[in-house]
């Protein structure tokens, strides 16, 4: 009875002193606000409404390319890592909710020793027990608990929190982004398709011009020159074709790891165009794209780690209440170990213990935990700084190739009359061949530079999305 009053006494004087440590101040936690425009440079009005709210389904109506956005969400390999990353932490996460229990093992040993009958032990044995040996059996639970005065194990468990939710928001960044390669792939896949088109379609009107060109030289109204010229155009064509079918194989290969396969065809039936992607472009306000952008949030989840990270590296510096508690069964003897109550004992240990010397450890670690929280408010304004950047640089390359489009379109127009024109001045013999041949090649770059403008603007509608935190819906 005295015992117990005993240990009554001590978790008593624990309790109290507990409760005299917590009176002190708690830790306090910073808040970052980030510094944002109201509205999107290149935007005439700030509409809450933004088209990165959209799932990618509905944003990219393309069949095909939904088909193979939908395969590399399932196969890519960069994708699955990052799931996994998100399934490491998710357990990490399950095991933080139990540190507020205490430790619990169980052991079982036993010990036989045989001292030297010349030592004190071992005459002491002989006289009193008339035994050369002393054998001690126990089996007993150990228990140790730390109280969290000071919420140390309470900011260890959001520490394990916003590492998980780092790792999901790490996961959607990674979606969005192979999202739009894949979008940026096939759009350069079909922008190539198109310059095939041009490239064959040049080279038609390359041979006809060869093919005149020799007779009026065998009718001897030109030189070998003009056909020589000729000649070396029709070939110049080829040599794009052949480029043309290089960069192709590339594309479809690129896009097949994308989507986790091996390198093979992509199979395609429609010609590049924007009809396939939403005509009214809305951004939304900024604010919204910072709360949407996974990569954005997950510094900001970054930076909350740092948060509670200061809070334990101050927390370790104030005074510790630890409780440690064994108990269980013991004996001399193997026949009677387990004899109740006899061979029950137990005991309980409280303290609290307060850091003093420990070569500026502590300190250190606490200056270096506010510097980190520093650096990463610098990394989080910087990441909302780049974000709102990209949006804007994407906004101004949609608008711009807007208005390239229309002025390359008008161009390829004037070329092909002008290639018209110039056959027929050539054939009444009102023009020679190198205005032919000129003719030809400023339309054929003409072509191929509209082709390449039409697949800057779709790349910029796909960047617009993917800056403003769209894909991973």
């Amino acid at each position: 009875m005295n015992t117990i009053n005993k240990i009554k006494d001590i978790l008593v004087a624990i309790i109290v002193a507990g409760g005299a440590v917590s009176c002190m101040p708690k830790l306090a936690l910073e808040k970052v606000k980030p510094d944002v425009p109201e509205q999107f440079q290149y935007t005439a009005t700030a509409d809450t409404a933004s088209v990165a709210d959209l799932e990618w389904r509905q944003f990219f109506k393309d069949p095909i390319l939904q088909n193979l956005i939908e395969k590399g969400i399932k196969n890519n390999y960069d994708l699955q890592i990052a799931l996994k990353q998100v399934a490491s932490s998710q357990e990490r996460l399950l095991q933080a909710k139990y540190l507020q229990y205490p430790d619990i093992t169980f052991g079982v040993s036993g010990q036989i020793s045989k001292p030297s009958k010349n030592s004190m032990n071992g005459q002491s044995l002989n006289l009193f027990l008339g035994q050369s040996h002393v054998e001690d059996y126990n089996a007993a639970f150990n228990l140790s608990w730390e109280a969290d005065i000071w919420g140390k194990i309470k900011k260890q468990q959001e520490v394990s929190r916003v590492q998980y939710l780092q790792t999901y928001e790490a996961s959607k960044a990674i979606q969005t982004q192979v999202v739009a390669a894949i979008a940026q792939g096939y759009y350069n896949l079909l922008m190539l398709d198109k310059q095939m088109n041009v490239a064959k379609s040049n080279l038609e009107l390359s041979k006809n011009t060869l093919d005149v060109t020799e007779k009026i030289w065998k009718g001897g109204e030109t030189t070998s020159l003009g056909v020589q010229q000729a000649k070396a155009r029709t070939e110049s064509t080829e040599l794009l074709i052949t480029q043309l079918e290089q960069n192709i194989a590339i594309q479809e290969n690129a896009l097949s790891i994308l989507v986790g396969e091996n390198p093979d065809r992509i199979s395609r039936t429609i010609e590049m165009s924007d009809s396939s992607l939403p005509q009214n472009i809305s951004t939304g306000i900024p604010a919204a794209m910072v709360s949407r952008r996974p990569d954005v949030r997950q510094q900001e989840l970054v930076l909350l780690e740092s948060n509670s990270l200061v809070g334990i590296a101050q927390a370790s510096m104030y005074p510790a209440l630890k409780i440690t508690a064994n108990g269980g069964v013991n004996s001399f003897k193997i026949d009677n170990w387990f004899q109740i109550p006899a061979s029950l004992f137990g005991s309980v240990l409280g303290g609290i213990t307060q850091p003093i010397f420990q070569k500026r450890q502590l300190k250190t670690d606490l200056n270096v935990a506010k510097i980190q929280r520093e650096k990463n408010v610098l990394a989080f304004r910087q990441s909302v700084l780049n974000a709102v950047g990209e949006v804007s640089d994407a906004l101004v390359s949609n608008e711009s190739l807007k208005a390239q489009e229309v002025k390359a379109s008008e161009q390829v127009t004037t070329l092909k009359d002008g290639i018209k024109s110039a056959e027929l001045l050539y054939k009444g013999g009102m023009a020679n061949y190198l205005e032919v041949i000129t003719a030809q090649a400023n339309s054929l770059q003409a072509e191929l530079n509209l082709a390449s403008i039409k697949r800057q603007r779709l790349s910029s509608i796909v960047d617009l999305y993917r800056a403003l935190g769209g894909g991973w819906k």
